[in-house]
């Protein structure tokens, strides 16, 4: 029986009837062709054109003839790290090493390198010197220009050059990927490949570059960091298609590396199209031995909507891989989805996500966007909604009205982030309405990040009083409509702004509140976001000015352990982080203190701790008090902001 999946081996090949593919594939995660995984979506892609691809899955990089078994490609091979960085999937923000991997069979660790797509870059190009290279995907996307790397802490090169490779496909790809294959196909060399757009190629000659804008040198980034903080705001200004121009970086030996302009985004019958291909929507039949690829579990029954964002997060790098222009799919190529996903033998009723990026974006931020593209200098939302803003849920509540109705479906959960500035800017309530009566399975996740002012504008988020009146219209309407949920809030530590006096901020209010997260995320320096430039540089790209940033890893601990101050084994980073911030008053064993004061001390009017009570005695007190840290009474999901509106 004739293996529907795209090749993995010889047998595969002869199988298919293909003596030799044009394209390989070389993949840091486990094949799955499924639409959520980019390797599925450009392979199926280049098959729709008329091209043959093969996949070679986490190769043994330290075996050459890893990345030989099928052969040597007519056009080319592709390379991908995988759906995320490389080193983000092997490390936490600490740099401890996980011990799972989603994308592996099985959950197993360590089956792709650090820094995967210089890795395998070098190794093809060890094993075939002459044979065309085309990275993508987000590591290499990402990596695109210099960056500074935060595993290393180091400002690296262009991904291009460490990688060896001729081009970079940044963004989604399906487009420039489609360009070069015509281009390499028609008897083009990869080195006269400069004119595709959202391409990266390198060259000794920027002569016949039309309007480029030259961007510091990569020495002179790496002598100055100002430079670098200067040049990221360049690049984030040429992100869009209508207005980018192109981008060059000068490097030693006379070497230019070159940005074209980006793809123009998919329109809703490209969108369409890209997920109307015959994906088999699972992982690889070899990997059942294993126990199969976790990551199909969380993406199975879900359905993508949407790409692109324009909530302009300092800490993501939405902007710089899909861009900010919204591109959807329509109605019915979701339904035809969803009804592919009722066949399933093992679905229960439930659609567990429909949305993207932001579940609430369905169009454009504005009607001038698609014309004149997005503005260099002015978000969207942030510091406070664009008076120019289309906002409208209208269409969005069509599709999950037409989704439920679906003979099968018991419930349409939104489980993608809901920008919760965008939708109080709705006037009309009804799709918040019906949110919160038919789509949130008891809790719903939203992302203040925090609440401190100042780091939320750092942040490029609302500032905290715009959350308050989410929380008041959220549980307003929970009550009129008889329901009983709650939100689950993300937030975030170490942030670039975040000093301790922020963090404790933080912890008052979640004392106010009577919630305990039982997850923190600190900041983690990926790259190309504007917080990551603020954490290497120091500076705010955006206005040059400086940033306080929290890099001492025992700093970053107590910033931590504050937004979890119940938490035993957290007592004695809160007490050093309180008693170094001068806010002793919150060791006591008043309602307003975070915790009791350490063993061996007095409390002073019940209260507040005082440092000088180590070396006093109180002789009206026969017992010692607060031997203990306060006991934690952890909160459950249940009740997050049922105290406070």
């Amino acid at each position: 029986m004739r293996n529907d999946f795209l090749p993995i081996s010889r047998e595969d090949m002869e199988e298919q009837g293909i003596e030799q593919l044009d394209f390989v594939y070389v993949i840091g995660d486990a094949y799955v062709d499924h639409p959520s995984f980019g390797h599925a979506i450009i392979s199926r892609v280049l098959q729709a054109h008329g091209y043959t691809v093969g996949i070679i899955s986490q190769p043994d990089w330290k075996d050459e003839n890893s990345i030989a078994v099928l052969g040597c490609p007519k056009l080319g091979f592709l390379v991908s790290a995988g759906n995320m960085d490389s080193c983000v999937n092997h490390y936490s923000v600490s740099k401890k090493h996980r011990s799972t991997d989603a994308y592996t069979p099985g959950g197993e660790m360590g089956k792709r390198p650090d820094h995967a797509t210089v890795v395998y870059g070098n190794l093809i190009r060890r094993k075939f010197k002459n044979s065309p290279i085309i990275i993508g995907g987000i590591e290499a996307s990402l990596r695109r220009m210099a960056h500074y790397d935060y595993w290393t802490d180091s400002f690296k090169r262009s991904v291009l050059l460490d990688s060896q490779a001729d081009l970079i496909s940044y963004g989604m790809g399906e487009k420039s990927i489609v360009e070069i294959a015509d281009a390499l196909a028609a008897g083009i060399s990869v080195k006269d490949i400069t004119y595709i757009q959202g391409t990266v190629y390198k060259t000794k000659d920027i002569s016949g570059i039309y309007e480029p804008v030259i961007l510091p040198s990569y020495d002179r980034m790496k002598a100055d960091k100002t430079l670098y903080a200067k040049s990221f705001s360049i690049q984030h200004e040429n992100t869009d298609f209508c207005t980018g121009k192109p981008l060059i970086e000068e490097y030693a030996g006379g070497i230019y590396v070159v940005q074209n302009p980006p793809q123009p985004p998919l329109t809703t019958e490209e969108m369409d199209a890209v997920y109307a291909l015959p994906y088999m929507r699972t992982y690889h039949p070899s990997y059942e031995e294993k126990g199969g690829v976790p990551a199909i579990s969380e993406i199975k029954f879900s359905l993508i909507s949407n790409r692109g964002c324009f909530g302009g997060c300092s800490f993501c790098a939405l902007t710089f891989h899909q861009g900010r222009t919204i591109q959807t799919r329509s109605h019915e190529s979701i339904i035809e989805e969803a009804k592919l996903l009722i066949k399933e033998p093992d679905f229960k009723g439930y659609i567990h996500d429909v949305g993207g990026p932001t579940a609430n974006f369905r169009h454009p931020s504005c009607q001038k966007q698609l014309k004149y593209g997005v503005c260099k200098n002015k978000q969207c939302l942030f510091p406070s909604p664009c008076k120019n803003l289309y906002v409208d849920h209208s269409d969005y509540l069509e599709l999950l009205r037409k989704l439920r109705a679906l003979p099968g479906v018991k419930k349409v959960f939104v489980r993608s982030g809901i920008r919760f500035d965008y939708l109080l800017a709705d006037s009309d309530d009804t799709f918040f309405r019906e949110l919160v009566e038919h789509h949130i399975s008891g809790q719903l996740k939203v992302a203040p990040e925090h609440i401190s002012d100042a780091v939320l504008k750092r942040m490029g988020k609302p500032e905290n009083a715009v959350y308050e009146r989410f929380i008041a219209k959220y549980k307003k309407l929970n009550q009129e409509l008889g329901k009983n949920q709650f939100v689950v809030p993300y937030l975030m530590s170490s942030h670039p702004g975040s000093t301790l006096k922020e963090a404790i901020e933080l912890a008052e209010y979640l004392r106010d509140l009577g919630y305990m997260p039982e997850q923190v995320q600190d900041f983690y320096p990926t790259p190309s976001t504007f917080s990551t430039v603020m954490y290497y540089t120091g500076l705010d790209p955006r206005d040059m000015k400086p940033v306080y940033v929290c890099r001492n890893p025992h700093e970053k601990a107590m910033q931590r352990a504050l937004i979890q101050y119940r938490n035993p084994k957290n007592y004695d980073l809160v007490f050093e982080a309180l008693t170094k911030a001068g806010r002793t008053d919150l060791i006591g064993y008043d309602k307003k203190c975070l915790i009791r004061p350490p063993k061996g001390t007095l409390a002073k009017n019940n209260c507040s701790y005082s440092n000088e009570m180590g070396n006093k005695k109180a002789s009206s007190l026969k017992k010692e008090v607060g031997l203990r840290p306060k006991k934690s009474k952890h909160k459950t999901i249940r009740n997050i902001h049922s105290k406070k509106s």
